[in-house]
């Protein structure tokens, strides 16, 4: 399976109608259950590689600020919301994880509290290959997906948070009046 092939899975899902990461989720696990076995497993393995390309440090510290705090976990599952926006969503918050401070949503988080996660999206495989085959995701070896959290820059640092994420800083760590 292509990267393009992969992506076009979550673009169909979000075509031509809204839709929450929940229900990209389900859309791209209805489509991929359609399909043999070993595509499902192929696209899994795409998956594995957008994880490992967005598990970068200052993208979990964009997380970090967004959510009002970040674990490991709650890491991937805010990247399983940025893989329900798409393939330039991604793109774009790996390459500059400040530049979420320009999306609607995120910006409208700092007055709501409102937390970006989706655990779903990073289980279509596994659901569509349980659905197309009735069995269980066949085990591999996992790649690493996200720096080791004893290896993090303190994310309560709020001078390096401003320094390095400027534009989030100034929407989450604003000063209360």
């Amino acid at each position: 399976m292509r990267t393009d092939d992969f992506w076009a899975v979550i673009g169909r899902a979000t075509a031509d109608r809204p839709a929450t990461p929940g229900e990209v989720a389900e859309r791209a696990v209805a489509e991929l259950a359609t399909r043999d076995p070993e595509e499902i497993v192929a696209w899994g393995h795409h998956l594995d590689k957008v994880m490992v390309a967005s598990g970068t440090e200052d993208l979990w510290a964009a997380a970090y600020l967004i959510n009002g705090g970040c674990s490991d976990e709650g890491f991937d599952a805010f990247r399983g919301w940025l893989i329900a926006h798409g393939r330039e969503a991604v793109a774009r918050s790996v390459k500059s994880p400040d530049s979420l401070a320009g999306v609607a949503v995120v910006k409208g988080a700092a007055d709501t509290g409102a937390v970006f996660e989706a655990a779903e999206v990073l289980s279509i495989a596994a659901e569509a290959y349980r659905q197309a085959t009735g069995e269980e995701l066949p085990e591999q070896e996992r790649p690493k997906t996200r720096p080791e959290v004893a290896d993090l820059w303190d994310f309560d640092d709020e001078e390096e948070m401003k320094r390095r994420l400027p534009q989030l800083s100034a929407l989450f760590l604003a000063e209360p009046e």
